[in-house]
Parts: C-alpha cells; structure tokens; sequence
C-alpha cells in the first residue's frame, strides 16, 4: 500500500504561473452538475471492513489520525506552489511542522539555526539542546562564509529568509549548494517569503515548512502548519510522525486554509504595495529613527533606512524614536492597526517583539514588526503618523 496520497482533483495546464495555481489547483474533476470546490468531510472513522491499512500514513482510508481526504485538496495545491513533486503534509500549526522536521536530528547531533528566526523555533533548539545534547550553532544568515563554516558536522541546517523579525536574507541558493555537498539535511522556512516570493525546492532545499496560519491561509482564523518535499522517503517519514505524535490539523481548518490560499497572489500584490509606501514615508519621518524593508534606498549612508531583503516583503522592521518607550507610545496610539501578535493577515498589526522574553537577545529592544495588510495605505499612513506625533514618539536622539 502505498504511502503516497493519490491524486484525484483536476490537472492544471501545463506552465501555469503561481499566481494560476493558488486559485486553480486542488479543484475536483469535473464533472457535469459537480461542485467547484471540495467537500469537508467531517468524520473521524471510515467503514474499512477486510481492509488491511497502514497505521504510519495515508492509503486506504481508515481513521482520520492517519489520513482524511479533506487534506489532499490543499496540501497538492501547496506542494504545486512549491513546485513540490510530491504532496504536501499539512500539521495542526507550524511548531508541529517545525517539531516534524526536527525529529531527523540524532541524539548528539548538530543544528545550524539562524540568530535571528521565530523566537519558538530557537526555544525548540534550545530544548532539543538541553535534552538530547543537540549542539546549536546560531548564525548570521546574512553571512554566507559563516553559515558555511558551522555546516561542517552538522545534521540538520535550518534556514529563514528573510528572517524573523529582522528580515536579513539568505543567499540560499549558495547555502543549500554547500549544504548539499557537506551532506547537511536542509530546511527553509518560507512563511514570509510564501511560494510567491522564492521556490527553496528549487534552490536545493530538501524540505519547506510553512506556518499556513499567515500569508497562506491569510486571514488570521485558523492555527495550521506544513512540510513539503521532494523527496519521497523524507514525505514518509514527516508522514509517519504526524501519525504516531497526533500533530493532525482538522479538517474544517484545512478547508479555510484552502479557501484563503485562492487569494494569496491578491493578497500579497496588495500588503506588498502598501508595505513599499509606508516604508518610504517612514524613512523621511522625524520620529522614526530606522525602517526595514527592501523598497528602501541601498545607500550605506542613509541614516534610516536598512536594505535587509530583496523582492519581496509585506513585514516592516520600524525602531520609533524615543527607544522602547517611544515603541510603547506607538502601539499604545495606533486605531486602526492592530496591537497583536502573528502576521500575514489581511489587517495590519504591529508588536513590540522584545516584550517577549525568548526573543532573541540581539533583536533591538525598540523594534516594532509590522505585518501590513491589505486595507487603503493612506488610511494605514494617517493612523502611524498621528502615533508617531504622540508625546515621547519624537523625541530626537533618545
């Protein structure tokens, strides 16, 4: 029996473009009188009388725990974003997807991991350090003969670009080609730059884990994750471990996530525009002592404006005058964002990331990361600019 789902929903036309593929792939046949979308199917059990299954991952169907079809819709049209040859493994959230990927790492081995990255992932490396004496190598991953250097010996090289929150990018098609020679598994993060921005399959990498919760789903209702691959023995056994550790995502929630994947290609167009304006007149305001985001001016010279990415990008990385103070005073003045955490919805939010004490250290105390959405940017630029006016948000030299 095969381990592999078989897929059963309409082929797309051959070179279709991502932004096709997020609203075309996962449809059913078609069929005279058929529904254009999938069912859910809402059960946790299948008749399965004389039908011998496996207890590891999908084939017959028997028990939700191990397969339902109400996931294959959405993780094939991930994996087609990816440009996966294989389908995707949706998780009940990201950490779960993450924790999947983890699980290839030996007890006594060795994980390279950026500096900077989602402040729960280096929580689970630095549990993983203190309970199966896994080495954790942090790094820039900015510099690319650095991340090179900690690949020698290790097992397992975990990558984000642009990173969380700082957002440095990743020469990932050279780190995954060094990786690959030193015979160094490899794992990309791809939740900012979502399938739109970069395709890490294609660069090399042998696993892509998302946290569908954020752009992917976009719309902030829903906690899912996923791991893609090319590879088929690496599908089973990510398969295998969502069975036998119950990290399964509901259906009804896979469903959304679907739903929500069809307007991706919008939805980024949209907060990517909206993000590159208000990157620009927050590098000219006053109260505003540096801004990140790759629209901005490359110029070393410019006082506020640090180029960390590069084509993409709906998060801004945004240190208010006024130090972590004046940070407060901004999320305290703000209307219509959000003060929340998360990102990838279609509404702004925006967070002081250092409130939390797992984050990492080196991330500055001050800095507020902005997730802008989709509503109208001078709606968006009016609300940041009477927070910036708020007493203690201008304050020069602070």
């Amino acid at each position: 029996m095969s381990d592999t789902p078989t897929p059963t929903h309409e082929p797309l036309p051959p070179g279709s473009s991502p932004a096709t593929v997020a609203v075309a792939a996962g449809r059913p046949a078609r069929r005279q009188g058929g529904p254009v979308n999938p069912p859910v199917v809402l059960s946790s059990t299948y008749v399965s009388q004389g039908v011998q299954g496996s207890v590891h991952g999908p084939g017959e169907l028997l028990y939700t725990r191990m397969d339902t079809e109400t996931w294959h819709p959405f993780e094939e049209a991930l994996a087609a974003l990816e440009g996966a040859t294989e389908p995707g493994v949706v998780f009940s959230s990201g950490m779960a997807a993450i924790a999947s990927v983890f699980s290839f790492v030996p007890h006594g081995g060795t994980v390279v991991i950026p500096r900077h990255a989602y402040q729960v992932t280096l929580g689970f490396a630095d549990d993983l350090a203190a309970r199966a004496d896994v080495t954790v190598r942090r790094v820039d991953v900015a510099d690319t003969a650095a991340v090179v250097a900690a690949m020698d010996g290790a097992d397992l090289c975990v990558l984000e670009s642009p990173t969380n929150p700082m957002l440095e990018v990743a020469d990932l098609p050279a780190l995954l080609a060094a990786a690959r020679a030193r015979g160094v598994l490899t794992v990309v993060d791809n939740t900012f730059a979502t399938p739109l921005g970069q395709q890490p399959l294609g660069d090399g990498a042998d696993l892509v884990v998302h946290s569908v919760t954020k752009y992917l789903a976009g719309h902030s209702d829903v906690v899912l994750g996923a791991v893609v691959t090319d590879d088929p023995e690496l599908a089973r056994k990510v398969r295998a471990y969502r069975t036998l550790h119950g990290s399964i995502a509901g259906p009804w929630e896979v469903w959304l996530a679907l739903r929500g994947l069809r307007t991706l290609a919008l939805r980024v167009e949209r907060s990517q525009a909206n993000a590159a304006e208000l990157a620009r007149r927050l590098a000219e305001h006053p109260g505003v002592a540096e801004v990140r985001h790759p629209s901005l001016p490359e110029d070393p010279g410019h006082e506020r404006a640090t180029r960390t990415m590069r084509g993409y990008g709906s998060v801004i990385g945004l240190r208010p005058r006024g130090g972590v103070e004046g940070a407060d005073a901004v999320v305290a003045a703000v209307r219509l964002w959000l003060p929340a955490t998360s990102l990838g919805g279609v509404e702004s939010c925006l967070e002081r990331r250092r409130r939390f004490p797992t984050e990492s250290v080196t991330v500055p105390e001050d800095l507020l990361r902005m997730s802008v959405g989709v509503e109208d940017v001078e709606d968006l630029w009016r609300d940041l600019e009477q927070a910036l006016d708020a007493r203690g948000a201008t304050e020069v030299g602070r």
